[in-house]
């Protein structure tokens, strides 16, 4: 992927199911091939990253921080990430 920004959200694939911010990427954060499917992104891009309420972004993020990412932005939850953004929720 290159250096465009991404929407990334580390929700479980059954809570990105129920609704989602149109274009994002769902990685697991709690999934057994997060860093694998992470390290599929360009390090040197812009990601926007969500959860439910911030609290996984926020796991994701210090662990991305620590692989080499720098352009980080926790969203929030998914409502927040929608108004930050301007993207809708979609299912």
């Amino acid at each position: 992927m290159s250096s465009v920004t991404a929407v990334i959200d580390v929700r479980t694939p059954e809570e990105f199911a129920t609704g989602h911010l149109d274009g994002a990427v769902n990685i697991d954060w709690q999934g057994a091939t997060f860093f694998d499917e992470i390290a599929q992104f360009d390090s040197a891009g812009t990601y926007i990253i969500y959860c439910r309420s911030g609290n996984r972004a926020s796991h994701a993020i210090d662990a991305l921080r620590d692989m080499g990412y720098e352009d980080l932005t926790n969203a929030g939850g998914v409502n927040d990430a929608a108004a930050v953004t301007g993207l809708p929720i979609v299912s």
